[in-house]
């Protein structure tokens, strides 16, 4: 289990599981939540094509509460800018799509976004142990990344745990985030093995009462980390 001091929980919606025609609505439902995660897909990194930078710049207009990006798109080192100069507080590219991962993160850090970088269930989260510093968050994929509605790979856990691990031996600040299949069933999971910062989808737009399935996403978290 995870142990920090100041462990702070972070629910992240996915706007990949609302109802795009009303999207506006769909965001104001969901402003109890730390960040509205937006996930780009090009049809080329992923077999889906969902948001692209106007889009992401109208909800940027009208969210209530910041916007975590998700780049799930190829040649991240010439796109990724663009996301953070939109006004998008925190931009995560994947490590498997970009050149110089160290590069673009001090790119989007010097616009003024956090920088995140993300990487799918078959990329080994070792080769970032020594460059955490570079990001201020790390994005373990909990399902492989392209579409919503996925279930849960508890197989990853112990992938996330060894980040943690490193993460607190290091002294680093950096979030850890996952996405994928996160549900009160599965947060706790994550929670355990060291995340602080949940991506979910149905499991919030797909409540009666977004905001109270927030609450009980974070609270469940939280109390996985203490016990």
């Amino acid at each position: 289990m995870a142990d920090v001091a100041d462990f702070d929980v972070r629910i992240n919606p996915s706007i990949l599981a609302a109802d795009f025609v009303n999207m506006q609505a769909e965001l104001a439902r969901i402003a109890t939540a730390d960040f509205v995660h937006v996930d780009v897909m090009d049809n080329h990194f992923v077999p889906n094509l969902t948001f692209g930078p106007q889009m992401v710049e109208r909800i940027q207009a009208t969210s209530p509460v910041p916007l975590d990006v998700h780049l799930m798109i190829s040649d991240a080192d010439r796109w990724a800018p663009e996301y953070a100069e939109i006004g998008a507080a925190s931009v995560t590219f994947h490590l498997e799509a970009a050149a110089q991962p160290v590069d673009l993160a001090r790119r989007l850090r010097s616009i003024g976004a956090r920088a995140g970088v993300a990487v799918k269930p078959a990329t080994p989260v070792e080769q970032l142990f020594e460059v955490l510093d570079e990001f201020d968050q790390i994005l373990v994929m909990t399902v492989e990344p392209g579409f919503g509605g996925q279930s849960f790979m508890a197989d990853q856990m112990p992938k996330l745990r060894r980040l943690a691990d490193e993460a607190r031996r290091r002294g680093s600040q950096v979030w850890l985030q996952v996405d994928g299949g996160i549900g009160e069933s599965t947060i706790a999971q994550a929670a355990d093995a060291g995340a602080d910062t949940f991506v979910a989808g149905s499991a919030v737009f797909g409540a009666d009462d977004p905001g109270t399935a927030i609450t009980a996403l974070r609270s469940a978290a939280a109390f996985a980390h203490r016990h």
